[in-house]
């Protein structure tokens, strides 16, 4: 399903779910990819952390680092940090995250070290880019629980699938026929794509295609 759901842009994952009345499954715009042309397609492992001002980097980072070593191979870590200055991701994480083929990385919060990112080839959508670490400034609380991303609920192994537009979140009970369905309607928007060069007007294609 993975190498499938990177087949198709999230537009048409959108408007299949749309169709099925779940219109509530793209993230916010704000979390975009490190770099433009990045695909990730992957079932959700869910992180949950809240701003906290402590002393004990030690024991922060020692959370952090467990949650890393959790993720499994396949999947795309989805962070709420709930806090929205400073990096909550970095070069370290990424490199360990993918030596062990997790599929990549989505944050509703900060990245930082995005040069050796990018070297790494690991794909990253992230709400912002800072130097400033977030050890000292924050925590995390909770992993592979319902989280929930703008007005997005996502709950661990729902397929995270994100491209230059943006990120959508399929349901995991439904992935399999929005795949299948998104799948045809990227064939027939092909079929379209090709009758409106031809010289065919939008009407008329939409009223031969059901669809534009």
């Amino acid at each position: 399903m993975q190498e499938r759901f990177l087949q198709v842009y999230t537009a048409a994952l959108a408007d299949v779910l749309d169709d099925r009345g779940l219109r509530e499954q793209t993230l916010p715009p704000s979390i975009r990819p490190l770099v433009p042309g990045t695909r990730l397609a992957g079932p959700a492992y869910t992180v949950e952390g809240e701003p906290s001002v402590h002393d004990d980097w030690d024991a922060a980072i020692r959370k952090t680092l467990a949650m890393l070593g959790d993720v499994p191979s396949g999947h795309v870590a989805v962070y709420q940090c709930h806090q929205g200055t400073a990096a909550h991701f970095g070069e370290l994480s990424a490199t360990s995250l993918a030596a062990r083929n997790v599929a990549g990385c989505v944050i509703d919060g900060g990245c930082r070290d995005t040069r050796f990112i990018v070297d790494e080839g690991f794909p990253v959508f992230a709400g912002h880019l800072t130097p400033e670490d977030s050890t000292w400034r924050w925590q995390v609380t909770a992993t592979q629980v319902p989280i929930v991303i703008g007005r997005v609920r996502i709950a661990p192994g729902d397929w995270v699938v994100g491209d230059d537009d943006g990120v959508v979140v399929v349901p995991r009970a439904v992935a399999e026929d929005v795949l299948a369905e998104a799948e045809a309607k990227v064939g027939t928007e092909n079929a379209i794509r090709d009758a409106v060069r031809a010289g065919v007007a939008p009407l008329d294609a939409y009223e031969q295609f059901g669809t534009f």
